[in-house]
């Protein structure tokens, strides 16, 4: 397996950058962690505000808020952090531009946050998406609100996708490792949600 590196340039004109800031934190090659907060991004590269720089050409590996791991290489200093190129399969890089997309028209729309409603960790825990074709996927509901669930399953869906969590529809609207999230359809009620995650 083998990956082609491109140079910024030709990185920034295939791919569009997003401003967006996002809290989340970085590893160097020394394995340390630090926190940090991105600029900018794109499916091919990202800026990053961070408190220790990276050396050029330094492996980086970053956790961040609504995206989860990314990776890559230092590829140059900015004031107060550095840039680096993200490292990822063609999948990877689309289910970043989806992700990325979502994020800008969040913002971009005034859209709330998707902690508009109170989040309770369900007592009955297992539960089953199920996809368009009518299949069933079983899944761990890490929490739940009136509005949507975070939810741990291994799957890959495109944002958007329409989904039934139990008997509730609803819609993914992010991804994040090793699960993801979903907004219902409409505003449930506390009682139903009792019934079916308490």
């Amino acid at each position: 397996m083998f990956s082609l590196k491109m140079p910024l340039s030709d990185e920034r004109r295939r791919h569009q950058r997003v401003k967006v800031a996002l809290l989340g934190r970085y590893m160097l090659s020394s394995r340390r962690e630090y926190p940090c907060q991105t600029l900018d991004m794109s499916p091919g590269g990202l800026a990053l505000i961070a408190p220790v720089p990276a050396q050029p050409g330094e492996r980086v590996v970053a956790y961040l808020d609504h995206i989860g791991r990314v990776e890559g290489l230092m590829v140059r200093p900015i004031a107060n952090g550095f840039a680096m190129t993200v490292t990822a399969t063609i999948r990877k890089r689309d289910k970043l531009a989806a992700q990325l997309t979502w994020l800008a028209n969040r913002s971009i729309l005034g859209l709330p946050e998707d902690r508009r409603h109170e989040r309770l960790v369900p007592r009955n825990a297992r539960s089953v998406l199920t996809t368009e074709d009518g299949v069933e996927h079983e899944c761990r509901v890490i929490d739940v609100s009136l509005s949507g669930a975070a939810i741990n399953i291994n799957l890959d869906l495109p944002i958007g996708t329409p989904v039934m969590l139990g008997r509730t529809a609803a819609r993914v609207v992010r991804h994040f490792e090793r699960g993801l999230a979903v907004e219902f359809t409409r505003t449930q009620n506390l009682e139903a949600l009792q019934e079916q995650f308490g």
